[in-house]
């Protein structure tokens, strides 16, 4: 595999249900000054921030206004692109908004809306369809770590989501061990370095070599400003996806800083 430095580093922040329109706003003003402040070289690490849906246009409208150089996603979409699909929303809305990308199989998702594989399999054709990169998580509970060890359920998970993706798509994975997701609980770093490189090894199975080389596999789960730089160290993690850190400026802006602090 090539070496991590010629796949940029992608720092995500889902934000779940947090945060009105008004409170987006002014989180992404506050980041965007905080990193400026600190003198962050746009580029060096890719940001993106993942608003509910209700704060994607305010969100958006201000990315553009003030040029500020985050990404935006979603945290879900339709499987259908229009219809009488009542709280629904289709990636050629998303797309419309000028989303990137999209969240797809998260574990919350999986386990409080039953989403199947299949069904992860069909958004992540529908994110495609519309353009937009699906971000495809993956993660095993505590349950099924003991039972089948670390990298089976998340394996099989990514083996399903790629049904009929073609080589040449642009997607990112994403590892999130359920039991590490809000627990304060994390792998080691070389637990995420040996799953991720599993799910690497799937991509390359899947869609080739070069795909397997040019995607980002990143990792999440109690991902913070004190260990993200231990975990960017190995060679298949790629980048982050933060969850409650991202909802603090500083220590956002702090974890998407880490090469700065520590040298990385």
């Amino acid at each position: 595999m090539v070496a991590v430095a010629a796949r940029t580093p992608l720092i995500a922040g889902n934000w779940k249900m947090n945060l009105d329109h008004l409170q987006a706003v002014a989180l992404v003003q506050k980041l965007d000054w905080t990193l400026k402040d600190a003198g962050h070289e746009s580029g060096s690490v890719e940001v993106a921030v993942f608003p509910p849906f209700t704060d994607l246009r305010s969100v958006q409208t201000l990315l553009d206004a003030d040029k500020i150089a985050f990404a935006l996603g979603a945290q879900d979409l339709s499987t259908h692109d229009s219809g009488a699909y009542t709280g629904e929303v289709s990636g050629a809305f998303l797309k419309k908004l000028g989303a990137t990308y999209v969240i797809i199989g998260h574990s919350e998702r999986r386990e409080y809306h039953d989403e199947t594989d299949d069904v992860i399999a069909a958004k992540v054709q529908a994110a495609l369809k519309h353009g937009l990169v699906p971000v495809i998580c993956v993660g095993e509970t505590l349950e099924q770590l003991e039972e089948f060890g670390a990298s089976a359920v998340p394996v099989g998970q990514l083996k399903a989501a790629l049904q009929d993706v073609p080589a040449d798509a642009d997607i990112v994975v994403a590892y999130e061990p359920v039991w590490a997701i809000g627990t304060g609980k994390v792998a080691t770093p070389e637990q995420a370095q040996d799953v991720c490189a599993a799910l690497r090894a799937v991509i390359a199975d899947e869609l080739g070599a070069e795909a397997a080389e040019r995607t980002r596999i990143l990792y999440g789960g109690s991902v913070k400003s004190g260990n993200i730089a231990t975990y960017m160290r190995e060679p298949d993690v790629d980048g982050a996806l933060v969850g409650g850190a991202s909802l603090l400026a500083d220590e956002f802006a702090a974890i998407i800083r880490y090469q700065k602090h520590v040298g990385v």
